[in-house]
């Protein structure tokens, strides 16, 4: 069943957000530290008081209603998402997966640049995951990767479309991957600009890495080693940490904020790539649907099931990969070969994790150019 929806947070959830704010007990910092130890203190203070003064998530509610929203039930799953239709005759169906700590909202200025062309453009389907945004929680065990792409295959098929493309980072890309690897003859085609860390193509028994890929491990190792504790919390004991942030804006924000700095291409001043408002709408989701744990829990289910490929585990379907310089994971090309098609690679000048909101139109374009090839 798929019924209209429509975008509207009680004030009193506002209120309180906002009285918490002004509440704060902020901690101290150590003098010129910058971001070396997690998100700057001054730039919290500075984001709260936009945040309490300035910032109107009505606008952004606004903004988000201006596109038609649905929420659909599934298997007993609320799912919201946002479904434009392209302007021109045979728009290509394509469904856009967002990942953490981002939401449908990064979405957002790739929908105009998606939709708009009368000679080529996509039927857009921007979904929230289970646990994100304005869809359900899953409240049992084994709400994964696996479990969505099922969900988003159900979904496509409701509206209509039996063949689609896909399309995703972070946690997008690995349920865009799940849907190749499960769903091939419906699925056109899949862009990603993303792969997963702990994708392991299969490999046989004695077969020596190239130092390409041996380099690319040391530096993934490296990475989680200094940037990685996250990943480890929210894997292990995710509800300890949503006490705290389920708890607090400023707590949540600061979360979430270190995220956004840290994994994007912005050079050291994080306003170059973002604005307050662009931060702050995020967040304020996480906050007014109370899902940071619903959403962290995902890490945990994942870790169960990694994206470990066996002997026959290959994703059939074409693979474009969009390859951004500060982007957390970059695989060697031959290393995803060995588990995705890949018939188009493109290695962008700029950008980093969260491509869609950092270089949309960069991303847009490769987009289009890949669906375009498979259509001739």
């Amino acid at each position: 069943m798929i019924k209209p929806y429509s975008v509207c947070v009680p004030q009193k959830v506002l209120d309180d957000m906002n009285q918490r704010i002004g509440n704060t007990r902020w901690p101290d910092e150590i003098r010129y530290s910058k971001w070396d130890f997690g998100t700057n203190l001054s730039y919290m203070k500075e984001l709260s008081n936009y945040w309490l003064n300035n910032f109107s998530w009505r606008k952004v509610e606004d903004e988000i209603n201006h596109y038609p929203n649905f929420m659909a039930e599934i298997d007993g799953n609320r799912i919201h998402f946002l479904h434009i239709k392209g302007k021109s005759k045979n728009s290509v169906p394509l469904i856009i997966t967002h990942g953490w700590p981002g939401s449908f909202i990064e979405m957002m200025k790739l929908i105009p640049l998606l939709t708009s062309d009368e000679d080529f453009s996509f039927d857009l389907i921007v979904p929230s995951i289970i646990g994100f945004g304005f869809s359900s929680k899953c409240v049992e065990p084994g709400c994964d990767n696996a479990y969505v792409a099922d969900l988003w295959h159900k979904l496509m098929l409701e509206l209509g479309y039996k063949k689609y493309g896909a399309q995703g980072g972070d946690i997008g890309s690995g349920i865009s991957t799940r849907l190749g690897i499960k769903y091939p003859n419906h699925i056109i085609g899949i862009h990603l600009n993303y792969v997963s860390d702990s994708f392991k193509p299969y490999t046989t028994n004695g077969e020596v890495l190239s130092s390409e890929v041996q380099q690319y491990l040391q530096e993934l190792k490296e990475w989680e080693d200094t940037e990685g504790g996250y990943a480890f919390i929210q894997s292990t004991k995710p509800i300890t940490l949503a006490y705290g942030l389920n708890d607090s804006p400023i707590g949540l924000c600061a979360w979430i904020l270190e995220k956004f700095n840290s994994w994007s291409d912005n050079g050291g001043n994080l306003e170059t790539v973002f604005t307050k408002d662009e931060i702050l709408a995020n967040v304020t989701l996480y906050w007014v649907t109370q899902s940071i744990h619903s959403s962290i829990r995902i890490y945990n289910e994942n870790g169960k099931n990694p994206l470990v490929f066996g002997e026959n585990d290959f994703v059939k379907p074409p693979v474009a990969y969009t390859c951004f310089p500060k982007e957390l994971s970059r695989p060697p090309r031959g290393y995803i070969s060995k588990g995705y098609n890949i018939t188009q690679w493109t290695d962008m000048q700029s950008g980093g994790h969260f491509a869609a909101m950092e270089k949309p139109k960069l991303l847009a374009q490769d987009i289009i150019k890949f669906y375009k090839a498979l259509a001739i």
